[in-house]
């Protein structure tokens, strides 16, 4: 599943920074995760680095984009260019 910022964003500049897939950039009001990008850190971190640093927790879960674990590895392999096993 990728991730969503909310309206409820107070443009911190905390997340844009922590996303390794650089998948968050600002949008017309708020910042914006372009689900294509989000892997929910799958390849790099154990958690997803927005939602750790987000002083607000306005970061969910975007209904719109479900993916299996396997199918966020897959967009992190496509991501960074490289076959990696999925363990």
């Amino acid at each position: 599943m990728a991730l969503r910022i909310t309206d409820e964003c107070i443009n911190c500049d905390v997340c844009e920074p922590e996303c390794p897939n650089d998948a968050i950039s600002m949008g017309p009001e708020y910042y914006v995760i372009e689900p294509s990008r989000c892997t929910e850190c799958v390849g790099h971190h154990d958690e997803p680095q927005c939602k750790v640093v987000c002083p607000v927790e306005c970061i969910e879960i975007h209904p719109e984009w479900v993916e299996s674990p396997v199918q966020l590895h897959l967009k992190y392999e496509r991501l960074i260019g490289e076959p990696e096993k999925l363990t």
